[in-house]
């Protein structure tokens, strides 16, 4: 049975990779019905597209522009949706590149391995000019082994669990309809939340490690501190999802995980860095967790999406 596919991309000062990302996307060997862009200030969008003529090469496009005030994560995506007419759709995001023509083939395969399967998301590889660090996580994160992840794992795999990532997942639209979708409103981590929720559910998350995209980043401490500052007031604002469901553990592991990786690979100098970013990351994930307790005006600091509090 032939599914159709659309792909659900937000945008935000996009540079002339989207060119790429597009290119690729309409490549795969498992057609895609259609390319929703969803797309963050229009000035900016325009002036990369200007003069272009790729909006017109490709008739599958369709773009809807929006302010930075109107964007959040979960309810622009959940916006997204209603636009689709799809049988699956696919979140992905601006900066993060298919390896090859069968992304989508593979993601749909992993999808309907079950009638219970809510969401299926790919792999992320680190770009070539990723830190040790960074690179480690990605492998850390996104092993080479596929599974699929139920309420049964709780125990033993705890918040990994509810690991998806809408830097490309794909969603089956009748379980997502069945479930309510994205939240309304989510600073941060709609991804999860809605993972959690089908878990919960009794459904089933899958990660296909042959679904390949690269992508990563080289976070400042600062930007670790706000980002998993969003994090825990994503997980402050679910208790529903998260409560009971620890996720410190996790975080040990990889610090412990990867001050081995930096011994045995002669990356010993990078030790007290690893220490000092992940402290940035706890303290801003702690602090998030406990954010109704703060200032507004602190609230705001520490964020990395200040428009969530306006």
């Amino acid at each position: 049975m032939q599914y159709s596919v659309d792909i659900i991309l937000p945008t935000f000062k996009p540079t002339r990779e989207l060119f790429d990302l597009i290119e690729l996307l309409e490549s795969q060997t498992y057609p895609i019905h259609k390319i929703i862009i969803m797309n963050t200030e229009e000035k900016y969008f325009e002036r990369l597209f200007h003069g272009t003529k790729i909006l017109k090469v490709y008739h599958n496009i369709e773009v809807h522009h929006l302010s930075a005030r109107e964007f959040d994560h979960a309810g622009t995506r959940r916006r997204a949706v209603k636009y689709s007419n799809a049988d699956i759709f696919v979140c992905m995001t601006q900066d993060a590149l298919p390896v090859d023509t069968g992304l989508i083939q593979v993601l749909v395969n992993a999808l309907m391995d079950g009638e219970d399967i809510a969401a299926a998301y790919a792999r992320q590889l680190p770009r070539s000019d990723c830190r040790e660090i960074e690179r480690f996580t990605r492998g850390f994160n996104y092993p080479k082994e596929s599974c699929i992840k139920s309420a049964q794992d709780m125990k033993r795999l705890g918040i990994k669990t509810f690991f998806c990532s809408n830097v490309c997942s794909a969603y089956s639209r009748r379980i997502y309809d069945a479930l309510g979708g994205f939240e309304r409103r989510a600073i941060f981590n709609e991804d999860m939340i809605y993972a959690g929720h089908a878990v919960k559910a009794g459904k089933r998350i899958a990660y296909a490690a042959d679904a390949k995209v690269i992508h990563s980043h080289n976070f400042t401490c600062m930007q670790q501190f706000r980002r998993n500052f969003d994090l825990g007031v994503s997980q402050c604002e679910h208790p529903e999802v998260f409560d009971g469901v620890s996720s410190e553990s996790e975080g040990s592991r990889l610090v412990t995980d990867t001050v081995r990786h930096l011994w045995n690979t002669k990356n010993k100098e990078l030790i007290p860095y690893l220490f000092i970013s992940s402290a940035f990351k706890f303290i801003g994930y702690r602090v998030g967790k406990a954010y109704r307790h703060l200032p507004a005006k602190m609230v705001r600091w520490c964020s990395s999406n200040r428009n969530y509090w306006v």
